[in-house]
């Protein structure tokens, strides 16, 4: 099984490889700089899974069986919490179907946003909240946040397997 991640980030390539051993013997992962064809700091569900899907397909050629599209946005919540939700999802397709899932989400804090809705990524903020370089490569805003009980290749994996479930259905999602 020939697998392309449509990134360089190292946590979305072994979050990728994490969740796909468990299904194929035989794999093989790889990962190809790709755009996402939306904004570095993606806001809301369409321009997060959009992101993914563009990840997913751009990153797909006849040498593979999968590729992986990863793209975390940020969701506002309903203005009587005011807040966003940090949330993770992934795209996989096969040159036919996609199919998606989504990480369990985390609520950044409000200074964070600030900067973020002035036209800052979250990711610099974040290193600049943590003193640590490129924090988002590493073990991820999630790990500082949740005081190291799940990090960023956790939470990654998690909207990995959920874009699996129809995959390892398929009987059920598709008739086949």
């Amino acid at each position: 099984m020939k697998v392309a991640v449509g990134s360089k980030n190292p946590v979305k390539v072994r979050a990728t490889e994490n969740v796909l051993k468990n299904f194929y013997n035989d794999l093989q992962v790889s990962s190809v700089d790709v755009d996402s064809e939306v904004p570095s700091q993606p806001f809301g569900l369409d321009q997060t899974i959009e992101g993914a899907v563009n990840r997913a397909k751009n990153a797909y050629s006849s040498d593979v069986d999968l590729s992986v599209g990863i793209e975390s946005g940020l969701m506002e919540t309903p203005s009587s919490i005011t807040g966003y939700i940090d949330l993770q999802w992934c795209a996989i397709f096969d040159g036919s179907r996609v199919t998606i899932g989504v990480s369990s989400g985390f609520e950044y804090p409000p200074g964070v946003i600030e900067k973020v809705l002035k036209g800052r990524e979250v990711g610099d903020v974040m290193d600049e909240v943590t003193g640590i370089s490129n924090l988002g490569e590493k073990t991820g805003a999630v790990s500082h946040l949740t005081h190291g009980l799940l990090d960023r290749t956790g939470n990654t994996e998690q909207c990995v397997l959920m874009a699996m479930v129809p995959r390892l259905n398929e009987s059920v999602y598709f008739g086949d």
